[in-house]
């Protein structure tokens, strides 16, 4: 059976990409998944070469046929997004504004316009030295990332199935909205990412709550451990009186922003403490898997 792990943290910049990296390094038959379609970066760490481009329709927007278009300005009157203005002489839909609603085509009187397919992104098939990755890159202001989380995951799905591979890494979106939920479905665990911050506790406890609400095993992990013991003692009890293991502490370390800039995972980076402690990790990972 193929098993799916998912990395979320409920907010950004707490080290859900350098962790998903080195467990692409650690882990074999697998493929990874970058479903933060929003500011996808796991490629800058696995260094793809993309041997498949799609592009993913997200919705529809309107379009006026100037031949027919009679300047009455119905349209106008009730576009909510004032997303419909004159430019030269014309009545013009601006793409970025229209949200795609559809009522102006109902109230124009000449049936001037048709809502359009809309390219709101890309989505590739890649290869790594660590073997498949699927990602995606989401267009400027576009919409429905959930709906292209969904299309990465079931491509990176029917590639395992494909090659006969058994499991499935997704570096998740960061909060608790549409992509991070399309993110948890149908996974078999969450490792939930936090950081000895107000803010991360707080986050930390709604993105659980979440993967909760539709029965994931969770698991916790806590990064930069050492910048704030009391509040990582907090997070420690938060998690024992919920019963969630908490299963690795990182601590603060240069070495890891070092290897990002150098585009490599920690664990190929360097062999220091940070290495055994993202390997044991790993480790208590798989074993809950089984």
């Amino acid at each position: 059976m193929i098993k799916q792990i998912v990395i979320i943290s409920g907010k950004g910049g707490t080290g859900k990409t350098v962790l998903t990296a080195s467990f692409a390094s650690l882990a074999s038959n697998k493929v990874m998944v970058d479903c933060d379609v929003d500011a996808s970066n796991l490629y800058l760490l696995l260094h793809p070469n993309i041997k498949e481009k799609h592009e993913f329709y997200g919705g529809k927007k309107a379009y006026i046929i100037q031949e027919k278009c009679i300047q009455c300005g119905e349209c106008r009157e009730v576009c909510r997004f004032n997303a419909i203005k004159e430019e030269n002489n014309l009545i013009i839909v601006d793409p970025i504004s229209c949200e795609g609603c559809a009522v102006c085509s109902y109230v124009c009187p000449e049936t001037a316009i048709e809502m359009q397919d809309n390219i709101s992104g890309e989505w590739y098939i890649s290869e790594t030295k660590y073997g498949p990755f699927v990602h995606a890159k989401l267009g400027i202001a576009e919409e429905n990332s959930g709906k292209l989380v969904t299309e990465v995951r079931k491509n990176a799905r029917s590639i395992a199935e494909k090659n006969d591979l058994n499991l499935i890494i997704i570096d998740g979106p960061p909060g608790i909205g549409c992509p991070v939920i399309a993110s948890l479905s149908g996974v078999d665990l969450a490792l939930v990412i936090t950081e000895p911050t107000l803010s991360g506790i707080h986050d930390m406890e709604r993105v659980i709550n979440v993967a909760r609400h539709f029965k994931i095993k969770v698991v916790c992990c806590i990064n930069k451990y050492d910048l704030n013991v009391d509040n990582t003692r907090k997070i420690e009890n938060w998690c024992n009186s919920e019963n969630i293991p908490v299963i690795g502490k990182i601590p603060y370390s240069e070495e890891i922003i070092k290897s990002m800039v150098q585009g490599i995972p920690i664990v190929e980076y360097t062999t220091n403490n940070i290495t055994k402690i993202i390997q044991l990790i790993w480790k208590n990972m798989l074993e809950l898997l089984v």
